[in-house]
């Protein structure tokens, strides 16, 4: 398989979780997103001084963030998020822990960007990391990188559109629309776009511990340069 991971920058992957203008309703706006971080720190049982220094991070810094005094970078993000235990994305959901059906509509789901394509999280605020369904859209020609993934659970995959090669273990299967995977997420696997257009994909992983994280070892987020 090409090992190309994308054409800006070979061997990096990177989601571009943007800061939506304030007054956003359920978007990560300064007035939402503090509120968040807070009640996900104190359902960890973490006070300010302990997240911060699970973290790295000063005790100010996560105070302004949790006021709405202060934008956070992604990085900041990310690390708070590692200390939490959480996923990036539950910064921006709203209520998370409260909801007990979902519905979102086509109109009003958040894509994220990362170096590779972008996702749209079909389970927002309701998934908790048992199940978590995306639609992802893959660049042209651009893959997962050197080194295999593996998590804990499941994963099933759906090819909506273009051509994406998955290996798993030594068998590559070739997805084209209407072409299913499903296989115990354990076994070393990649993926690769084969397509000159973009490729779409319905991603569904099923994590089998609720500390794991796959969505972040299939695109892991790094900061914009």
């Amino acid at each position: 398989m090409n090992r190309k991971r994308s054409q800006n920058r070979p061997g990096s992957r990177r989601f571009d979780f943007p800061i939506p203008d304030a007054g956003q309703p359920g978007c990560g706006d300064e007035a939402g997103l503090g509120p968040r971080l807070r009640d996900l720190r104190e359902a960890g049982g973490l006070s300010l001084r302990a997240l911060a220094d699970q973290s790295g991070l000063s005790v100010n810094t996560i105070a302004l963030v949790e006021n709405g005094k202060t934008s956070p970078s992604v990085s900041t993000l990310q690390k708070i998020a590692s200390a939490l235990n959480v996923p990036l994305v539950a910064f921006f959901m709203a209520d998370p822990a409260r909801k007990k059906v979902t519905c979102t509509y086509a109109r009003q789901r958040k894509k994220f960007a990362f170096e590779s394509g972008a996702l749209e999280d079909l389970g927002e605020g309701l998934s908790g990391g048992c199940f978590e369904p995306f639609v992802i859209t893959l660049d042209p020609h651009t893959n997962s990188g050197i080194d295999p993934i593996l998590h804990t659970g499941y994963e099933f995959v759906y090819c909506l559109k273009g051509r994406i090669a998955y290996i798993v273990e030594t068998t590559r299967y070739i997805l084209e629309p209407g072409d299913s995977l499903f296989f115990e997420a354990h076994l070393p696997h990649c993926w690769q776009n084969l397509h000159d257009g973009s490729s779409e994909q319905l991603l569904v992983l099923c994590p089998a511990d609720e500390r794991d994280r796959p969505l972040e070892r299939h695109f892991t987020p790094a900061e914009s340069q």
